[in-house]
């Protein structure tokens, strides 16, 4: 090998190493154990199962401080880790080396981080006992034909004092309530929500004497619960895994943890995506006999997202890339999003490692997001609301428009949703470089959407709401809507729109 040969193979190798260098300094989750978490073992100092699934490279990744400082209302506040404020109900043992009690139990601890801009907490904690038989609701997962008719009310969880219970070895405080209603008041708050199952859950835990702590089976890796009430509406279950996945971040776990979902819903199709992202569900009720849980997170109800609190408050936040914001910070800018759509694909397998560009010899996808009957939930009649009277009218002329269109190849994708699975809907998105359709749920799933592509929404009359082009907006999508007189599109209407927006494609 010749001397110029040999220098630019060692030109490579440095190249690629301090390449690798700043790959792994901006993603600390591949190199760095939990800090600062309070549990008998360190991660660190035990071998992960095999089905506990490792957090995926995504190229939107920002590092996600675990003792953050973040500006009160900054975009950070809102979509990453605003959660600033730390109190400890239940403080650890104090005393190295801590003692291991029988059953593996040492004193247990309880935290919350508190986010003054969403006004919620992360809480999570160690050494917790779940006692199904005193969580009242339906046993959840059932096949959706086997429950029709059964009423919301008996899905929805009912905690019973000692539902969750943390051994401790304060002798003065075995027996007592965890917390009081100040503490809900000023961390869980209820805000509009009804019945706030997870200050109910929290409310329910009681102190007990660790070295009686017996279980039928010990959780050792992270494990996260989710209470869920719109759980067969498609944005408002976004809301939940945007929750989930924001709380796996604050605590530092340094692997995707598994999940309980305390709630008796019966199973929908969406339960695909919550397993995709996660290491493994489990309903609450599906366990038998008590239930110990090494390390606990308690993730806030989707509701306390900034997702949904943006239909009711001004978030004022561009989304943007992770490689622009990690060289230029800004307070009114976001990539979570971003992060988060990252994370959906990449569960499913699907690419997230190149931003995909429009190559005009396969022609560009313009996806069609259609609203189908479908059975929903057990109190469902199976019929959607019309949003668009005429959707198969404009659909087939966009599809006639399209297959005459000289200056560029289109591809029109007939998104029927509700007959497709998660994976599908999702790869769907990916490859779409137009995604167009009448204000609906199924348009949420542009969270998974591809740097370029465009949006357009049609919004009839009765459906003027925020939802989409807000998402588009967190995310730096390109967005367009035509919004109706009543429920009736003009098909020539909608394809001067569309041939406007395919100009700014070049096509």
């Amino acid at each position: 090998m010749n001397r110029t040969a040999l220098k630019i193979l060692l030109s490579l190798f440095a190249l690629n190493s301090f390449s690798l260098y700043l790959f792994f300094t901006s993603h600390p989750e591949h190199r760095h154990t939990p800090s600062d978490v309070y549990t008998s073992l360190e991660y660190s100092k035990r071998v992960l199962p095999l089905s506990v699934k490792p957090w995926p490279i995504l190229p939107s990744y920002l590092p996600w401080s675990l003792k953050p400082n973040t500006p009160f209302r900054s975009c950070e506040a809102y979509f990453g880790n605003g959660y600033t404020q730390r109190v400890d109900p239940l403080k650890p043992i104090s005393e190295p080396p801590r003692k291991v009690l029988p059953g593996g139990a040492g004193g247990g601890w309880f935290r919350c981080s508190y986010s003054e801009t969403l006004r919620s907490s992360v809480c999570e904690g160690g050494i917790i006992r779940m006692i199904p038989e005193r969580i009242s609701m339906s046993r959840g997962g059932e096949r959706l034909e086997a429950v029709i008719g059964r009423e919301e009310d008996e899905e929805l969880p009912n905690f019973e004092d000692g539902a969750f219970e943390i051994g401790v070895g304060d002798r003065l405080r075995i027996g007592k309530k965890m917390v009081d209603n100040t503490f809900l008041d000023k961390y869980i708050q209820e805000g509009a929500v009804g019945k706030h199952t997870m200050r109910n859950l929290i409310d329910s835990i009681r102190l007990v004497d660790a070295t009686d702590f017996n279980c039928s089976k010990w959780i050792e890796e992270p494990t996260l619960f989710v209470t869920r009430f719109e759980y067969a509406n498609l944005f408002h279950t976004v809301t939940d895994w945007y929750s989930a996945y924001v709380s796996s971040r604050v605590t530092g776990l340094p692997n995707r943890p598994h999940l309980v979902f305390v709630d008796g819903h019966c199973e929908t199709p969406l339960e695909e995506t919550w397993r995709a992202l996660f290491s493994s569900l489990t309903y609450a009720k599906n366990f038998t006999g008590p239930v110990c849980f090494r390390h606990a997170i308690l993730a806030p109800l989707g509701y306390e997202t900034a997702l949904f609190k943006g239909l009711s408050e001004i978030i004022n936040c561009q989304g943007a890339s992770g490689h622009d914001l990690w060289q230029n910070p800004d307070n009114q800018k976001t990539a979570r999003l971003s992060e988060f759509g990252e994370m959906i694909r990449s569960a499913f397998g699907f690419p997230v490692d190149k931003n995909r560009i429009p190559k005009p010899a396969s022609g560009l996808n313009i996806l069609f997001v259609r609203r189908e009957d479908y059975l929903a939930h057990p109190r469902h009649g199976g019929k959607v609301q019309t949003r668009l009277s005429n959707e198969q009218e404009v659909f087939d002329s966009i599809n006639t428009w399209a297959a005459n269109h000289l200056d560029c190849k289109l591809n029109v994708v007939n998104g029927r949703f509700a007959h497709m699975r998660m994976k599908e809907q999702v790869g769907a998105i990916q490859d779409a470089d137009v995604i167009i359709g009448a204000h609906g749920a199924g348009l949420t799933h542009i969270v998974s959407a591809t740097p370029n592509t465009v949006i357009l929404e049609i919004i009839s009359s009765e459906y003027r709401r925020p939802h989409f082009q807000l998402i588009a907006a967190w995310k730096g999508l390109k967005y367009h809507a035509i919004n109706l007189e009543r429920s009736y599109a003009d098909p020539r209407v909608v394809i001067e729109r569309l041939s406007t927006i395919l100009r700014s494609l070049e096509c």
